[in-house]
């Protein structure tokens, strides 16, 4: 286990619920029936629900879970992915680590006898036997705050490698979905939309850059797959602003005008910032090096 790692804890509890604990009843009206926030993969004639599906079983793909797996969801939101997965594969065990107390809450009330979900941050996680696959679907872009140099970033993220490393049985498999930062050069437009994303709505969070990624993961992961999803997640945000914007007078109702307002516009710019390749969606499949953990 490393011992390097408590520095590195990116947004606090304070930021993560300023965000994800307005109140699951106001999620539920624009998400998926399975309250599952974040980019789907979409294929002609989808819906959201099948979207989504097609999603989880990608990444579940991906894991190359056979039915028998000890498994880690970091940052499991509403817990999506590990229904999925014991409803799938009746002999995992899984473990979800959230921030969220909303989601806690559910997560409690909704979850199967083979799942454990802690309230926990992942670098207090300290599991007795190792796992043998580790999701990371929409948490990364929480792991660094905005502002710091590109050698503290990448920093951050080795931290989360070589832990996730420490964590993993031998041939152990890392499956990641994150917001990145694109190659193309903001705007005036561009720059006030991510002035507001990083104030109003994820404060503290800051997404990566892949060769951020790709250096923190040396000699503790060999990269398996790694493709660029954008278009679908502009599709996704287009989709939850549809349904928003169709329950607005609920929406009102739970989280009030201004919350309301607020995260309109953050789905209209979200929208704008994937569609204008400011923003890039990767989903990364990781296969874990053996051997002991690299420093530095």
């Amino acid at each position: 286990m490393t011992s390097d790692i408590g520095e590195h804890r990116g947004a606090s509890t304070e930021a993560v619920e300023h965000h994800y604990d307005i109140g699951t009843e106001f999620y539920r009206l624009w998400l998926d029936s399975d309250l599952t926030y974040s980019c789907a993969l979409w294929a002609e004639g989808d819906d959201l629900e099948r979207a989504q599906r097609r999603k989880l079983d990608y990444l579940i793909e991906r894991a190359g879970i056979s039915g028998s797996e000890l498994i880690l969801d970091v940052g499991c939101g509403w817990g999506g992915l590990i229904r999925t997965i014991t409803d799938r594969y009746p002999h995992t065990r899984s473990t979800g680590l959230t921030l969220s107390r909303d989601q806690y809450r559910h997560l409690l009330a909704d979850t199967p006898d083979r799942a454990d979900i802690r309230l926990e941050h992942w670098n207090d996680h300290r599991p007795e036997t190792p796992y043998d696959v580790i999701f990371c679907v929409g948490a990364l872009e929480h792991f660094v705050r905005f502002g710091l140099s590109r050698r503290e970033r990448t920093a951050t993220y080795r931290s989360f490698f070589a832990y996730c490393h420490s964590l993993l049985r031998p041939g152990g498999r890392l499956v990641v979905q994150t917001i990145g930062k694109g190659n193309r050069p903001l705007d005036q437009d561009s720059i006030t939309d991510v002035q507001f994303l990083a104030n109003e709505i994820f404060p503290e969070s800051d997404p990566p850059r892949l060769a951020e990624l790709a250096h923190a993961s040396e000699k503790l992961f060999e990269i398996r797959s790694v493709i660029n999803d954008r278009h679908d997640y502009s599709t996704t945000c287009a989709e939850w602003l549809r349904r928003l914007r169709n329950h607005r007078p609920e929406a009102e109702r739970l989280a009030g005008a201004r919350v309301t307002e607020a995260y309109e516009r953050y789905l209209e710019a979200s929208v704008r910032q994937f569609d204008e390749q400011h923003l890039v969606l990767y989903r990364m499949a990781l296969r874990k090096v053996d051997g002991p953990a690299v420093p530095g």
